[in-house]
């Protein structure tokens, strides 16, 4: 876990040492929001964790709409690399 967020960092970092930039943030959002999806596949009454999936899911959506408001160009940049356009 956490070689992939390293990983993830590397990816998705504006400047050296950058952990909280909005594309950070975003990406691991991302990353944890698919681990939580695959785990309920197979437990789909895990209720708990399906409510931790949904804030997730409302901070990384506040998070992107914080970077389409400032900065259009970063939030169309992290869409396509994550692939989470429409």
């Amino acid at each position: 876990m956490a070689d992939s967020k390293k990983q993830v960092i590397d990816k998705f970092k504006t400047h050296d040492g950058d952990t909280g930039s909005p594309e950070v943030q975003v990406a691991l959002l991302s990353q944890r929001i698919d681990n939580v999806k695959d785990h309920l596949k197979s437990h789909d009454h895990d209720n708990h964790s399906r409510r931790g999936l949904l804030s997730m899911i409302n901070k990384r959506r506040r998070l992107l709409h914080y970077l389409m408001r400032k900065v259009p160009e970063r939030y169309k940049d992290i869409i396509g690399k994550l692939n989470l356009a429409k």
